[in-house]
């Protein structure tokens, strides 16, 4: 079951749309679950990381289409992002927040199906491992790949990822057994987990990130890091 978003302060195109995802489903055999909201303050609010495909019209009254997906980008880079618009000048916009194309309204049915079937065929969804937490500034939802590391902040944890850092408001033990499950994270100190694909070097007990950060590897934990990361790296030769 493939969750969709709609979001579009006209409800005749979001009729239209949902009932050219039908005809699609049908034809495909695919099924999908609708979720619909008229501005993007409405879908910030009830926001879930556990949507496949978002189809987000441009220009609404209250939050238009790209601060919306601006602010969904921060908290879930996965989801499939298609624009609405009657507006040719706002498409290139629209690829700074990752969108997968757009569709201009109104939506043809023809031209809906080879940008879906261009979508599944690409489409990684739930396969993709993710960490899903809850933040101040919403839910997230970040693929592991992203993850440089993550540090001890008070009780909880500061996760570093792509150009930011967001606190978990988990404990490390929690975070360390999240992440470490995959082979690609290693606990190199008591208050550190690590992403060994982010690690260029290592200089006595510090981790040199490709980013240039450093990150501090305990001498107790020491051999067994190493032999972690030995492992990984062996794997991936």
């Amino acid at each position: 079951m493939y969750k969709i978003a709609i979001c579009d302060d006209e409800d005749a195109l979001i009729g239209e749309l949902r009932e050219s995802l039908e005809r699609y489903a049908a034809e495909t055999g695919k099924e999908f679950s609708y979720f619909t909201w008229h501005d993007g303050e409405e879908l910030l609010r009830a926001y879930q990381t556990d949507y496949d495909l978002i189809f987000m019209d441009i220009k609404m009254e209250k939050l238009d289409g790209l601060k919306t997906a601006e602010q969904i980008r921060r908290m879930d880079s996965t989801v499939g992002l298609i624009f609405l618009t009657s507006l040719k000048q706002y498409v290139w916009k629209g690829y700074e927040y990752g969108a997968v194309n757009y569709l201009l309204k109104p939506v043809k049915y023809s031209v809906l199906k080879i940008e879906l079937d261009r979508y599944f065929a690409r489409y990684r969804g739930k396969d993709e491992p993710c960490l899903h937490f809850a933040g101040d500034g919403g839910k997230y939802k970040i693929p592991y790949k992203d993850i440089r590391y993550a540090e001890t902040d008070r009780r909880n944890v500061l996760l570093h990822f792509q150009d930011r850092a967001q606190v978990v408001y988990k404990n490390m033990k929690e975070i360390s057994a999240l992440l470490c499950a995959s082979s690609q994270f290693a606990r190199c100190h008591q208050s550190f987990v690590v992403n060994l694909n982010f690690i260029k070097g290592i200089e006595g007990l510090e981790a040199i990130l490709t980013t240039g950060e450093r990150i501090p590897i305990s001498q107790p934990r020491r051999k067994d890091f190493m032999v972690r990361m030995a492992d990984y790296w062996g794997d991936m030769l």
